[in-house]
């Protein structure tokens, strides 16, 4: 998809796929670790994949991202995309929707490989991975 018309898109529906292209990331990395059971493998997926563990990222990462990426990051971390889980307080679910847009809007256009040094590189400031 073109990057305008990716742009295009309302915020909800670039951090609805962002949220799948996500978790599918959290679990490819998470396998790849060698995390051997489902339920490890579940525990820290579902530690990764929520609102706070998202908007940590997202304060991590702020200061990588291209105007354009951060452009794509503000419309979503500004859009009212419906209820706050019980979970997250709304600063942090706002953020997390505003990395979810910007992986769904990376992953549109077809940019998998900064989508890949974005999130690794979150992940490795989070602690989250060994390198």
């Amino acid at each position: 998809m073109h990057p305008v018309e990716a742009a295009g898109l309302p915020p909800a529906l670039l951090a609805y796929l962002g949220d799948a292209v996500y978790e599918l990331f959290i679990r490819e990395t998470l396998l790849a670790e060698g995390v051997a059971s489902t339920r490890s493998l579940h525990r820290r997926a579902t530690a990764l994949v929520c609102a706070p563990a998202q908007a940590r990222m997202a304060r991590l990462l702020a200061g990588e991202f291209s105007a354009e990426e951060a452009a794509v990051f503000r419309r979503g971390r500004n859009a009212h995309c419906g209820g706050i889980p019980a979970a997250a307080t709304v600063t942090e679910y706002r953020l997390a929707t505003g990395l979810e847009s910007l992986i769904g809007f990376l992953y549109l256009t077809g940019r998998n490989e900064r989508l890949r040094e974005l999130l690794n590189e979150g992940l490795r400031r989070l602690g989250e991975v060994k390198n």
